[in-house]
């Protein structure tokens, strides 16, 4: 079976609505990304820090993964699928995928301050006082500005394993994650789905100028069929 690589970005949760990254003022939800977003926020404002993700959280858990996440796990029957998200949501494994990469981590986990390798699912909220085994302070486990992106390498090498490339939901315009593209092999066939595409068409990307919900969804179907 052919290898299909998918990359997906908050354009594909956010038509459950998941709110996207930031707003056009660097806000994200009312906040500065760098006091929420960064180890230097959780250091200064823990409290501040634990609440904007447990708010995150809870409203994880209110919304339902959308068609274009069901679309891609149908590509599951006919092909090898392997998605490399930004989203720290679990829209994808809920909707069936299996096999699901996060670059960013995950809002339904949590990690030792003290061991990053002690990492907990974690449905609830997370409190001050919420310590590991080592009795260190649980965090989030998202990756935050300024620390590494542990898992870019795995999706680099899925990447070059791509006989398809789907880009869904993001700008590629942010990097590390826009780097990714650049591993594809040159027989890749390369599909960019955005309903306001920061990319020009070549010959090996095509440019699918909708949402995601309705754009992957035709995609599929057109994938399926060959």
């Amino acid at each position: 079976m052919k290898n299909i690589v998918v990359l997906t970005g908050a354009g594909i949760s956010a038509e459950s609505g998941i709110k996207t990254f930031r707003d056009d003022n660097g806000l994200w939800e009312g906040h500065d990304v760098m006091k929420v977003a960064s180890p230097q926020g959780f250091q200064e404002n823990p409290a501040l820090v634990l609440e904007f993700y447990n708010k995150r959280r809870k409203q994880l858990l209110e919304v339902e993964p959308n068609a274009a996440h069901f679309a891609l796990k149908d590509l599951e029957k006919n092909y090898n699928v392997s998605i490399i998200t930004q989203n720290v949501d679990d829209l994808h494994e809920r909707a069936g995928s299996s096999n699901v990469i996060h670059l960013h981590g995950e809002l339904l986990k949590v990690r030792s301050s003290f061991d990053k390798d002690l990492v907990l699912d974690w449905k609830k909220d997370l409190n001050l006082g919420d310590f590991c085994e080592f009795n260190s302070q649980l965090r989030p486990h998202i990756v935050w500005f300024g620390e590494e992106v542990p898992l870019l390498e795995t999706a680099a090498l899925e990447v070059q394993q791509a006989d398809i490339l789907l880009i869904i939901g993001t700008s590629m315009q942010v990097y590390p994650a826009a780097g990714l593209k650049d591993f594809a092999p040159s027989h890749c066939q390369m599909y960019f789905i955005d309903p306001q595409p920061a990319i020009q068409e070549s010959q090996n990307l095509r440019i699918i100028k909708e949402n995601a919900s309705t754009g992957v969804k035709k995609l599929v179907e057109s994938l399926l069929q060959n």
